[in-house]
């Protein structure tokens, strides 16, 4: 089911709006684990995970290596151990890969993917990417280091991933970016969590990093609850309000 975002004129209207739930059904399920993607870190996570907690979540954001598929797991499996309860479990771009194969875990009871990758068994990052390739990206943004790892070009990181903020914040998430090994997007992904859980799929519909319509294909491959947001890649830096509202909307439906 595809639920479009209807354009809001401030965060303050978003708030009014979140603020309406009923504290009863939104602490049913009270803890969100948030998994990053490539070429950015935890910290563009801050305004989304401030809003949770004003609403009475407990956010905790791994800050996995991207080193391997295999390692990004093992350390989002270490923070969904330290729960106390059930979890919805967020996942931006390449960490899709990773909620996909940790989702199975007994304590997520449901999976949200933002502008990101939704593997089925046996397929990479890098096999869907090529499905269905962005039609506006951005040449040559993608690096090469000798040792294997992969990066967004500085100069060209905001066109491509964070159009949609201010330059000194897009600045500032290209220079915080965390370099990803080559393999981590070449790795086959296990049994996905998605077809024995509930999920729900932000698509970016300005995105350059992930072709929108790719996006929409998995998402309807996955019968995820469908929303979307006019944003850039870095949705949930650009667009907080609307994010963290379609979390809440998965804390609530997977408390059912």
């Amino acid at each position: 089911m595809r639920v479009p975002f209807r354009p809001l004129a401030t965060a303050g209207v978003a708030l009014s709006l979140m603020g309406a739930v009923p504290a009863a059904c939104a602490a049913e399920i009270t803890n969100v684990v948030i998994v990053h993607g490539a070429f950015a870190d935890g910290s563009g996570w801050r305004k989304v995970s401030d809003l949770l907690e004003a609403r009475g979540y407990r956010v905790s954001i791994v800050q996995q290596p991207l080193t391997s598929l295999e390692a990004d797991v093992a350390a989002t499996r270490r923070v969904l151990a330290l729960q106390d309860g059930p979890a919805i479990l967020v996942g931006h771009s390449y960490g899709g890969m990773v909620i996909s194969d940790a989702g199975r875990d007994d304590r997520v009871a449901g999976l949200v993917y933002v502008a990101a990758f939704q593997p089925d068994k046996g397929e990479s990052l890098a096999a869907l990417a090529d499905r269905r390739p962005v039609t506006d990206a951005v040449p040559g943004a993608i690096k090469a280091t000798d040792d294997g790892y992969l990066y967004l070009d500085p100069k060209t990181f905001p066109a491509a991933f964070a159009a949609d903020l201010p330059k000194d914040e897009a600045g500032f998430l290209a220079r915080s970016q965390v370099f990803a090994a080559k393999r981590a997007f070449t790795a086959p992904a296990g049994d996905p969590a998605w077809k024995s859980k509930p999920s729900w799929a932000l698509i970016a519909t300005r995105d350059r990093s992930i072709n929108p319509d790719l996006e929409r294909d998995m998402a309807r491959r996955a019968q995820s609850k469908v929303w979307e947001v006019e944003a850039s890649h870095a949705a949930y830096a650009s667009r907080p309000a609307e994010v963290a509202a379609l979390i809440i909307d998965a804390a609530k439906a997977a408390a059912q």
